[in-house]
């Protein structure tokens, strides 16, 4: 745990900052049947999954638009934002269900990297 906060962190920390057991003190990661904890997060994986894309897409013309979503995300509602700087309609399954989709076409290549070192 501590080399991984090491490699996250770089010099951010200094060694009285590095904690051990870090995982194991967020008992919400594991309370998977309790979307209270785990649906921002989520939410928030797959939101910035599609915000990903659109920078993708569109290249260095997205970044002014970019950092008006951020600022506009401070006062305006997500699908307002999403509206506004993306196009999409959160209510709608398209866009999540590409975000999954994304994320999914993942997979194989993590199993297989996971695999290669152990």
């Amino acid at each position: 745990m501590v080399d991984a906060q090491k490699k996250a962190f770089g010099s951010l920390l200094d060694e009285t900052g590095h904690h051990p057991l870090f995982w194991c003190t967020k008992l919400h990661f594991f309370l998977s049947h309790m979307p209270l904890y785990n649906f921002p997060y989520t939410f928030g994986y797959l939101f910035a999954g599609g915000v990903y894309d659109r920078a993708k897409k569109e290249g260095t013309a997205f970044a002014e638009q970019y950092k008006n979503l951020l600022a506009d995300s401070g006062s305006m509602s997500t699908e307002d934002v999403a509206r506004k700087y993306l196009g999409v309609d959160l209510t709608k399954e398209d866009f999540w269900a590409s975000a999954v989709n994304r994320s999914l076409a993942e997979v194989d290549e993590f199993v297989e990297l996971a695999n290669s070192i152990s």
